[in-house]
């Protein structure tokens, strides 16, 4: 039998089929559960040393992957970008030789660049999982969307799924593109002119200026955080007409599905792309459901991953 995964790594979802993502999904899938439990505790990574190197500042993906290893019995070691030898002058090649020196087995990366995490993924002898690189991609967080949406939806294919906001800055949107493209699903990037990427239906998304037209009918709408920090110019007038022309609100749902799901992959900034009556809403947000998912995927990849290392070690 052929292997269902058959990657030393996990830098992306462009290119991958979608019979690999559907075996990501189910192998997460049996991790919700146990994440449920009293005792989480999973010995399988016992052993095994993961290094969460984070070159870019990061809240939530490194709680997320740090408590995913933890389950899995993993000794878990956490770089900060703070901590960084990269501040004092240190190349990325120089980094990933010293991070290989260590002898890790399995290095999860996130990286302000775009290709970074590739870069270092060549120069290392363990797996790598991409947490994040620049506007490239972040495929843990298409898999925790997509695991998000099919146990809510029971399927992704055939489903309209709207991704709205800041596109241009958001790798988040382009593995998300990837992913419910090739799982079969009608994919909509709804943003301003300023905010949408050239090519973006090469992505394989149908792109629309318009928020209320962008939106209607969908099955899911994923909102997108403005990013201000990577913005070097006036991308929109102010965040205060930003929402007012692109902010999910009550009222501009109405032109979704009356069962529409609503998702955000974090951090929210309320009041400029969602409006809390939105982002609260127990029927329809899936906000905080995401959150829990993340964790079941990052588990389901560190597995994944180590599994041929473990069987090396046996």
């Amino acid at each position: 039998m052929d292997d269902p995964f058959p990657y030393r790594h996990l830098l992306a979802i462009e290119g991958m089929k979608p019979w690999e993502i559907g075996f990501l999904l189910d192998e997460a899938a049996q991790w919700v559960d146990v994440g449920r439990r009293a005792r989480k505790h999973d010995d399988r990574l016992a052993g095994l040393t993961q290094i969460n190197a984070f070159f870019e500042n990061s809240t939530r993906t490194l709680l997320s992957f740090e408590i995913a290893g933890k389950r899995l019995g993993a000794d878990v070691v956490n770089l900060s970008a703070g901590a960084s030898s990269l501040k004092k002058g240190e190349t990325l090649l120089d980094t990933a030789l010293t991070l290989n020196a260590m002898r890790p087995d399995v290095i999860v990366i996130r990286h302000e660049a775009s290709g970074a995490v590739g870069l270092i993924a060549e120069k290392v002898d363990c797996p790598v999982l991409n947490a994040g690189d620049g506007r490239h991609e972040h495929p843990t967080q298409a898999l925790l969307d997509a695991l998000t949406i099919r146990r809510r939806k029971g399927r992704l294919e055939g489903l309209v799924v709207a991704i709205c906001g800041d596109i241009l800055h958001s790798r988040v949107a382009r593995s998300n593109f990837h992913l419910l493209a090739a799982m079969g699903a009608e994919v909509r990037a709804v943003a301003p002119p300023t905010l949408m990427p050239a090519g973006v239906a090469a992505l394989g998304a149908v792109p629309f200026t318009d928020m209320e037209a962008g939106i209607a009918g969908a099955d899911v709408v994923m909102m997108l955080r403005l990013q201000l920090e990577r913005m070097d110019g006036a991308y929109v007038p102010s965040t205060r007409e930003y929402f007012r022309t692109f902010g999910l609100t009550v009222e501009r749902l109405r032109a979704a599905k009356p069962d529409c799901l609503v998702m955000h992959p974090g951090p929210m900034n309320r009041g400029v792309e969602i409006d809390s009556a939105v982002a609260d809403d127990i029927q329809r947000s899936a906000i905080s459901e995401q959150v829990e998912m993340g964790v079941a995927v990052r588990m389901a990849c560190l597995d994944v991953l180590t599994r041929g290392r473990r069987e090396e070690g046996r």
